[in-house]
């Protein structure tokens, strides 16, 4: 059970959400807050629970998923620090659409549904923020749809890496260093596939020279020439014979979904 925790402004004045807000309306915000610390593995949010309660990540990853009747899991993706959870039933009233979890220790910072949806009406900058993020993640899941019926398992996971390698590149760099690596098994999990196939395909990018270890992660060398290789640019024999050598396991297929 999650534990609750003093209140804090200083851990809400870091979120990009509520950026620029006077320091007297972080105070009365934070106040208005139910603080609590999540252990990892914990549940924050329940898939088709009841409930509208909002959570702002002050500190720590949550893992945002939903298993399959299969039992299989699909990874949409782990929000960070100054992220929101469990916005979509405060706004309109429906079930959790997905499960999430603490990867790490989280402090969460909730409003309840109509706290949040007052904070909207009260605060414009915060609405248009919002609406923003909206539309981002409409954008961003429109293209994972397109990749999952379009791009075989090869490329599905070279646009997952270069994905995360835009989320934390620095401004007109052609490198990204992934701190932690991404667990086999999470990138299977968000491209529909085996943890064997990711392992081939970075140890084929590794060869190639696009990626390297490190000492705390995985660092993408060269994100320029990893999108060319994405839209099939510069493809290379070492890549060809990877993919003739794949065996085709649970539903997995050469040809594009």
């Amino acid at each position: 059970m999650a534990s609750t925790v003093p209140m804090s402004s200083l851990g809400l004045a870091r979120m990009p959400l509520l950026a620029e807000l006077s320091q007297r309306r972080l105070d009365a915000l934070a106040a208005q807050c139910t603080w609590r610390r999540f252990e990892p593995g914990q549940v924050i949010v329940s898939h088709h629970a009841v409930g509208g309660d909002v959570h702002l990540i002050v500190d720590g990853r949550v893992r945002i998923h939903v298993y399959g009747a299969d039992g299989r899991e699909v990874l949409f993706t782990q929000v960070h620090e100054g992220s929101i959870v469990g916005d979509f039933a405060a706004v309109d009233g429906g079930l959790r659409t997905t499960d999430a979890h603490a990867s790490t220790r989280v402090l969460s910072a909730s409003l309840s549904s109509a706290e949040f949806k007052q904070l909207l009406r009260e605060e414009p900058l915060v609405e248009e923020r919002y609406v923003r993020y909206l539309v981002g993640l409409v954008r961003s899941l429109t293209d994972r749809v397109i990749e999952l019926s379009t791009l075989a398992v090869q490329n599905r996971i070279r646009a997952e890496v270069l994905r995360q390698a835009h989320a934390v590149a620095a401004a007109d760099s052609d490198f990204a260093r992934l701190e932690p690596a991404p667990r086999h098994a999470d990138l299977a999990a968000q491209v529909g596939t085996t943890r064997e196939q990711v392992t081939r395909e970075l140890s084929a990018l590794t060869r190639q020279g696009l990626l390297q270890k490190t000492e705390r992660g995985l660092m993408v060398t060269n994100m320029q020439r990893l999108e060319e290789l994405l839209r099939g640019e510069t493809e290379r024999p070492e890549f060809s014979a990877s993919r003739e050598r794949r065996t085709p396991s649970h539903g997995e297929r050469d040809s594009p979904r």
